[in-house]
């Protein structure tokens, strides 16, 4: 057993690194799976629509760690060799979707029920009228949510930890386990998470307030 020292906190700061990573790749592959299914959703076919609808149910009504151990120790069932990067980055990448999609649903809805028919009206395809009309102004409703959804993709990657990926949680546990004290290391961990998602939160209030006030004049 040794003393928490300085060196621990920065490879507890290092290790932040391969968390701000892993949620880039979740948030990024999470936004084009995402918005496939949104469009999914409202699209006018009825098998795109329930397809997109039970991928929803099953990612959102199943726990993201559960998520996470189907994957690592399901894929070499499957013949697949698959590494605690690869394993977090597909299950989070997939639960990403999952919500994205359902927050980008809605606030495809959203737009006034006006500006589809317009488009509609002009004969444009589904897919100019979602490129054209729908998805501009859909966009400015959806980015305080999507913003605020970042924190939650930054926070689920401390799950990758039980599957052995080193990011911030994964190296509290590993100095944890030198030292013996737990509350002096994650009282650190803590405050690292608190530094990577106070920003985010900060912005997306205010963009809320700013979207609020837009449509209050």
């Amino acid at each position: 057993m040794r003393t928490f020292s300085i060196q621990d906190v920065w490879f507890i700061l290092q290790a932040a690194q391969w968390t701000i990573g892993l949620s880039m790749i979740a948030f990024l592959g999470g936004a084009i799976g995402g918005l496939s299914v949104a469009l999914a959703r409202t699209a006018d076919n009825l098998v795109a629509q329930r397809l997109a609808t039970v991928f929803i149910q099953v990612f959102q009504g199943t726990p993201l760690l559960m998520q996470l151990f189907l994957v690592f120790f399901g894929a070499p069932v499957l013949g697949f060799d698959i590494s605690p990067w690869s394993a977090a980055s597909v299950a989070l990448v997939l639960n990403t979707s999952a919500f994205l999609g359902e927050i980008w649903r809605g606030s495809i809805q959203a737009v006034p029920r006006g500006q589809w028919e317009a488009a509609e009206a002009l004969g444009l395809s589904y897919l100019a009228r979602m490129r054209r009309v729908v998805l501009p102004q859909a966009w400015k409703i959806a980015l305080p949510p999507t913003v605020g959804y970042m924190v939650q993709v930054i926070k689920g990657t401390s799950l990758a930890a039980i599957i052995g990926f080193t990011e911030i949680t994964r190296a509290g546990q590993i100095i944890n386990n030198a030292t013996f004290q737990p509350l002096i290391v994650f009282s650190v961990v803590g405050a690292t998470y608190f530094a990577l998602c106070w920003p985010l939160s900060l912005w997306a209030g205010r963009i809320e307030k700013q979207s609020a006030a837009m449509q209050a004049r």
